[in-house]
């Protein structure tokens, strides 16, 4: 019988049951039990225990649970790994591939452990749904892989087309350190991860390199932006009632990437971006933003009297 990580199988030989947490080799298993520890337990005295939860289908790859109603969650649009706790195996956290999106993704998922890879995880997660990937101890995390998420993304119709994501994580104690939160779509509480933040900006050497030798003239082609900067959609788009929110989201933060770095070739010492108080998501993300910028001295609240607290302003070095 084949077994797969996450799998609830129970001892042949005593009265115990646990979770696989490790492939040792090909005739052994590491089992972790309710107490939280982990077994090397040889494959002929396991069996698997059916019907407990999503893990204990016998299928190569586990199939994505279905939502119908994609508004039941608070969360953000975007891709996420959602670890769920263990009612019985209190250090055993199960990892689901949560994309909370609109769009259709076709994931691989690979693992690394001393130059060693494996294929954990092949498949299609619809959208506002999750995927059961991989489960391991937290007791063991320092063991852990490292992950590389391969992601197509099937975006919505006559929208321009999304670049594939390839998303290397390696899981530390910090994005386990906050408190359990409810997840979406699963009865246990965990933690939520969120990948497509993780996703590397790449940075085209032959252009940077060309930008070195450009004269001022021609740097002087980027248009100066205003110094007060509105981002409110209905300021760029007019056609902003057929967006989706996460397509939203990333017009807002494109229009405030080149607004700030045309500040930057422009020296400014100084500018404002309007960006609403609405529920902070948009303010958020720019300030994370601002605040890895190089070129930026400070930021702060604009004028409370003039925009309240929907502004910030940005002063340059």
């Amino acid at each position: 019988m084949k077994f797969k990580l996450g799998d609830f199988v129970r001892f042949v030989d005593e009265k115990r049951e646990g979770y696989v947490t490790r492939i040792i080799d090909a005739q052994t298993l590491g089992v972790t039990d309710e107490d939280g520890f982990e077994i090397p337990v040889a494959v002929s005295n396991l069996t698997s225990v059916h019907g407990h939860g999503v893990v204990a289908e016998e299928v190569d790859v586990p199939k994505p649970v279905q939502v119908n109603v994609p508004g039941v969650t608070k969360i953000e649009n975007g891709i996420y790994v959602a670890a769920a706790t263990d009612d019985k195996a209190g250090n055993v956290v199960h990892l689901h591939m949560q994309n909370q999106s609109p769009n259709t993704l076709l994931l691989n998922l690979t693992t690394e452990r001393r130059g060693k890879y494996a294929n954990a995880f092949h498949g299609i997660i619809q959208p506002y749904s999750l995927a059961l990937v991989y489960a391991a101890s937290l007791a063991d995390l320092e063991l852990w892989p490292e992950f590389t998420f391969q992601v197509l993304v099937a975006g919505i119709a006559e929208a321009k087309p999304i670049d594939p994501l390839v998303i290397r994580k390696k899981f530390r104690a910090k994005d386990f350190s906050t408190e359990q939160k409810e997840l979406p779509n699963l009865k246990n509480k965990g933690w939520l991860v969120r990948l497509d933040d993780l996703v590397p900006v790449t940075i085209d050497a032959q252009k940077l390199k060309e930008s070195f030798f450009k004269s001022a003239d021609e740097k002087k082609m980027v248009e100066a932006p205003a110094k007060e900067v509105d981002l409110h959609i209905e300021k760029l788009r007019d056609d902003h009632h057929f967006l989706e929110a996460g397509e939203i989201l990333q017009i807002q933060l494109t229009h405030f990437q080149k607004a700030l770095d045309a500040a930057v070739v422009h020296h400014f010492d100084k500018m404002v971006f309007i960006h609403g108080s609405g529920n902070g998501t948009l303010r958020d993300k720019i300030h994370k933003l601002i605040s890895k910028n190089p070129h930026i001295k400070t930021y702060m609240d604009a004028r409370k009297e003039k925009f309240g607290y929907g502004a910030t302003e940005v002063v340059f070095k």
